[in-house]
């Protein structure tokens, strides 16, 4: 099966990384043949904690097609690390441009090269309770559906038991095994030709995200919640929680100074 050059800094930077990865964490990776061996296409990775890069990059540098991460802009301007990202072909996003579509013009560039850009839909990683993937925000979907490349949805579950979500320690012993799963293309046809509103945006994202959460239900033997964590919803409840017990202190500091006066 063909694979395209990888490149000095992506070898220099698996010669750095895979060592440790090997010692640190067993694996179990199913689904590399849903990899495309030529040809343009998006991974969409759920996110649960933060080295989950390098051991889901482990994986994807092993199908011999690797991954363009999206990354901050300022990452690519900080000496070596510059140096690293430039060289590996990762892709700035500049966060301050105010067209949604030119922030990833970067990413529609290296698809239709012929790369794999890897994304992680939800931004950040998951803040669902359980560890589900959230909702997810609308970049995959255009990339997407401007270069109608092949969307591959990837769950992965381990990592985040070697180091959890927003933890400072790591939890060494037991090895933990990093299980991933790719699953075939997500069928975004229907979407196709269509002008990109926040409304199909939104609805080709719900379609990837559930795709990926279908995999991470598979590798984790259990069922997701119906629905996904909203990180955005929660905020607007926890202000409404908080307005609430606000109101409830002013109203009984009220009373109580009302009968005080009498």
């Amino acid at each position: 099966m063909p694979r395209r050059r990888i490149g000095f800094w992506y070898r220099f930077a698996a010669v750095l990384c895979k060592p440790p990865l090997v010692v640190l964490i067993k694996r179990d990776w199913r689904g590399m043949e849903h990899i495309p061996a030529e040809g343009g296409f998006i991974t969409a990775v759920n996110h649960n904690s933060h080295i989950d890069p390098f051991t889901y990059g482990h994986f994807q540098y092993n199908t011999g097609r690797v991954p363009r991460f999206l990354a901050k802009s300022g990452l690519f301007k900080k000496g070596f690390i510059g140096a690293a990202m430039r060289g590996t072909g990762q892709i700035p996003v500049y966060r301050e441009t105010t067209d949604a579509l030119s922030a990833f013009r970067a990413a529609i560039d290296a698809v239709e090269r012929g790369e794999c850009v890897a994304f992680y839909p939800e931004g950040t990683i998951t803040r669902d309770p359980d560890q589900w993937p959230m909702t997810g925000k609308t970049g995959a979907a255009r990339v997407a559906l401007q270069t109608k490349c092949p969307v591959i949805p990837v769950a992965q579950w381990g990592a985040n038991e070697l180091l959890p979500p927003y933890a400072k320690k790591a939890n060494l012993l037991p090895r933990k095994t990093h299980r991933v799963l790719a699953g075939p293309p997500v069928d975004l046809s229907r979407f196709y030709d269509k002008e990109m509103t926040p409304e199909l945006l939104k609805e080709a994202t719900e379609v990837i995200m559930a795709a990926i959460t279908r995999q991470l239900e598979e590798i984790r033997g259990e069922k997701a919640p119906d629905r996904p964590y909203d990180p955005r919803q929660e905020r607007i409840e926890q202000r409404r929680r908080t307005a609430a017990q606000t109101q409830r202190v002013q109203q009984a500091k009220a009373e109580q100074e009302e009968g005080q006066g009498t």
